[in-house]
């Protein structure tokens, strides 16, 4: 029985060890790369956009390749998909902290904070839904108008950055 147990340990511990993780965790480690994130969000959207491209130009084509067309829609829905994943779990969960309504100039910051990334939220979901660049536009928009309340004077200016 002790030789059951322990088997069944270690396979549960190898398990769980090779468990992929998708997003930052959730305990206090204090190792954020906000700026990071804001890039991979840039980089989500670009695909989002090559995909739409390649799917109108696929689209065009005789005979239409269905194969490649459903690559590209299942890549143009995964990336939407993490960028929402970095609103939600990145930033509205870990990131963006609630604030005293009485200090009214932090409360009018917080609020265009989380009102950006609802409408990124919202907007990712509408890129899944259609091919429409329009949508592309406004997750652009949105991505600096949060940026620039996130970081303020400090907005985001690493190397290959947004500004």
């Amino acid at each position: 029985m002790k030789k059951f147990i322990l088997i069944l340990l270690t396979s549960l511990s190898f398990l769980f060890i090779s468990l992929k993780t998708t997003s930052h965790c959730e305990v206090p480690c204090g190792i954020y790369d906000d700026e990071l994130q804001i890039d991979l969000i840039y980089e989500h959207i670009s695909t989002i956009e090559k995909s739409i491209e390649q799917l109108n130009e696929l689209g065009s084509k005789s005979p239409v390749n269905y194969n490649q067309m459903v690559r590209w829609i299942n890549t143009k829905e995964d990336h939407a998909t993490k960028i929402q994943d970095i609103v939600n779990q990145y930033f509205m969960t870990q990131r963006v902290k609630a604030v005293d309504v009485s200090d009214q100039a932090a409360f009018d910051n917080y609020v265009a904070q989380i009102t950006s990334l609802h409408q990124m939220l919202v907007f990712s979901m509408k890129s899944k839904q259609s091919l429409d660049m329009n949508n592309i536009d406004h997750l652009k928009e949105l991505t600096a108008s949060f940026e620039m309340a996130y970081f303020g004077e400090h907005r985001h200016d690493r190397e290959g950055g947004h500004k």
